[in-house]
């Protein structure tokens, strides 16, 4: 009895299709799911590609102008669509194509055997494109010759780390990370981010480790069905295995991050773990996707009704847009009801309602609270109101501090007075007082809310109980959400996966460690590397603004840049001058006005200004629309719908977890910024929004 046909889509298809003609895709989708039921059906007509480097290369035909390519090995039921074109076209891009398996890896690789044969006879990857005459280059004077950059590096470690076999001689010209930047392009991506992580001064062995990999395996080079399982080729293939999965991703082919995944993010997502896991990345290297990834596997694999996955994160809106996208993933898939999203402050609101709490959570201070508080201050300290006022927030608050032997204890980290113990003695009362008016009152701040529903959990019979809790922007959460998130769910295997990036910590009060909240995450610390929105140029010139401040990494250490990198390259940013705020407003205004002859395209790009406070945006959007410019603001309670129809208008904070072509980030006041000013922080999250240009008004 003969095996049950396998069909797989290359990323590649998915985007040539989604490029073509709206009545051609059309065609095509009829075609690839017939194709997807039977490909052996007598209809299908495959042939021979003439001059092909591949002989497992098929053209077959779908109409009369439009082929399909389609990679048939002779070993076993495997069929992948490479590829769709006009006739003329389809054979020319087959007739360079080569798949191959890497014998290390064991993945399935594309290359592009003229790319392979050019580099094989340059000395560098930046001149493959237009390649010298050897003797020219052989006549470079020693001096400024630069040695190979992986010279030190055995073949057999360059293709475990990706390296096509094909492609170690060109890679073993380079002699600049620019040549390495020159092809990218021509290597796998797995490849291109080992190779830049051994610049960055890693080993193949710290590589190897964290994308937890065994490379002594060994591995069939012909058997392509095999190959097609690891998580490498996954990041490229997609196996479909019945029609309403082809349906959902011929229907919706842009939305490539719901179908292929990073290697390295794959690995995160999949698979059991022993403990509490954080993954550590800069913006736009996928930290989201992979924690909606990782919700949909719990669901798949390990929830149940009375154990469902709970997905949660900071602000409402972020939660909303999560929500939506999630819905996009799962595809009508019945565990889709198994996860629960929501931001953790309106969890803990319907907690301590259904307990009857009585008190009302308060988000900033209590005037008249705060000024019996007051009434206590020890005039002989020499401390003024503001900085109780601020030691409260961002110390007995935001530390869960109950008591003045705490007080006594806790790290004051980014305060700049110095407290003796005697000090701190003298301080307390105020501090405790201020607690006790509000209890009175009936009131709680919101910090301290937190701590009692954590109390209040570890004493519930009946609490909600989930199976995992994925939380998304973990920079934005401090001790007593930490500590809460902790309380939700006993420690077991999956249960608590943390995301976030340090560079992103908008909220300097919320700055907490994972290990001091009870979280052990050690041996279970990741990270990534590549940044998949922003171009190199814009992610250098945001992360140029935080150069001076150190960025932790959300348990007590130190974050780092240099590993960080994008795959695209585009414009520098603009950095224009604004003397207030009005000049900003006017500067984006006409930067809009000189946009938009580009909205008219087939594709015009998705635009946002954003600006540091709801003030200054709404004068944005009254200025557009005053322009008779069609103008959408992002609030709290509302998604972005990612439509091309409208500028978009939102404040820092809330354009947090959210990306557009094009981004306008007014910041008057930046260069005058302090040490303890949240704003570069702000600016960094607001420019790392834009994929391909940014503006930035100082």
């Amino acid at each position: 009895m003969n095996a049950t046909p396998r069909v797989a889509l290359s990323q590649d298809f998915l985007l040539k299709l989604s490029k073509l003609p709206t009545a051609v895709q059309g065609r095509v989708h009829k075609w690839v799911l017939r194709f997807q039921q039977d490909p052996t059906a007598k209809g299908i007509n495959y042939e021979t590609i003439k001059g092909a480097q591949d002989v497992n290369l098929r053209s077959v035909r779908i109409d009369q102008d439009w082929r399909g390519i389609v990679f048939k090995p002779e070993r076993g039921d495997l069929y992948i669509l490479l590829h769709v074109d006009h006739h003329d076209d389809a054979y020319r891009w087959a007739a360079n194509r080569r798949l191959s398996v890497n014998p290390a890896t064991g993945a399935l690789q594309i290359l592009m055997v003229q790319e392979i044969n050019e580099t094989r006879t340059t000395p560098t990857a930046e001149v493959a494109k237009s390649p010298p005459k050897m003797e020219q280059a052989s006549s470079i004077p020693a001096e400024q010759a630069r040695p190979p950059l992986f010279k030190q590096i055995e073949d057999e470690e360059l293709v475990q780390l990706g390296v096509p076999v094909e492609l170690l001689p060109a890679v073993r010209h380079l002699c600049t990370e620019a040549d390495l930047d020159a092809l990218q392009a021509a290597l796998p991506v797995e490849a291109y981010e080992g190779l830049f992580l051994l610049l960055a001064g890693d080993t193949v062995g710290q590589i190897l480790s964290q994308r937890e990999i065994r490379v002594d395996r060994k591995v069939d080079v012909q058997d392509f069905a095999a190959a097609l399982d690891t998580p490498e080729s996954q990041s490229r293939f997609v196996v479909v295995t019945s029609d309403a999965d082809m349906s959902a991703i011929l229907n919706a082919p842009l939305a490539q991050w719901r179908v292929f995944l990073h290697p390295t993010q794959r690995r995160l997502a999949e698979g059991d773990r022993s403990g509490p896991v954080r993954i550590l990345g800069g913006a736009g290297t996928g930290k989201t996707v992979v924690a909606m990834h990782r919700a949909r596997w719990l669901a798949r694999n390990r929830a149940s009704t009375g154990h469902k996955v709970l997905f949660t994160t900071f602000t409402r809106n972020l939660a909303l847009d999560i929500e939506q996208n999630l819905k996009s993933l799962f595809l009508q898939d019945p565990a889709e009801s198994l996860v629960e999203v929501t931001n953790l402050d309106r969890w803990v609101h319907g907690y301590l309602r259904r307990r009857n709490y009585d008190h009302r959570i308060i988000y900033q201070l209590d005037r008249e609270a705060w000024g019996r508080a007051m009434e206590l201050v020890d005039p002989a300290i020499g401390l003024d109101e503001q900085f109780y006022a601020e030691e409260w927030e961002q110390v007995v608050a935001a530390h869960a501090i109950q008591s003045r032997d705490d007080y006594r204890k806790v790290a004051r980290i980014g305060r700049r007075t110095v407290l003796t113990r005697e000090k701190r003695d003298r301080a307390w009362p105020v501090f405790e007082e201020y607690r006790d008016q509000l209890r009175r009152r009936r009131l709680k701040y919101v910090d301290d809310a937190y701590s009692d529903a954590a109390a209040l959990l570890g004493s519930d019979g009946d609490r909600p109980r989930y199976c995992g809790i994925v939380i998304d922007e973990t920079q934005d959460f401090g001790v007593a959400a930490l500590k809460l998130l902790r309380a939700m769910i006993d420690p077991a295997p999956n249960d608590l996966f943390f995301v976030g990036d340090g560079h992103q910590r908008i909220y300097p009060k919320h700055r907490a460690a994972l290990g001091k909240c009870g979280i052990d995450i050690r041996g279970r610390a990741r990270k990534l590397y590549l940044n998949y929105r922003t171009t190199d140029e814009i992610r250098k010139a945001a992360v140029a603004l935080l150069e001076e401040r150190e960025v932790d990494d959300l348990d007590g250490g130190s974050d780092e840049n240099r590993r960080y990198k994008s795959l695209s390259h585009g414009p520098a940013p603009e950095r224009l001058t604004a003397r207030n705020n009005e000049e900003a407003v006017a500067i984006a205004v006409a930067k809009i006005k000189a946009w938009l002859p580009d909205a008219a395209s087939d594709t015009p790009p998705t635009i946002c200004v954003m600006a540091r406070t709801s003030s200054v945006r709404d004068q944005v959007s009254i200025k557009l629309k005053a322009e008779g410019v069609k103008v959408s603001a992002i609030e709290a309670d509302t998604t972005d719908s990612g439509a091309h129809d409208s500028v978009r208008v939102s404040t820092m904070h809330r354009a947090k977890g959210l990306e557009f072509d094009r981004v306008i980030v007014l910041a008057p006041g930046l260069k005058k910024a302090g040490a303890d000013s949240e704003l570069p922080h702000l600016v960094y999250v607001s420019m790392t929004r834009a994929k391909t240009a940014a503006v930035l008004v100082v």
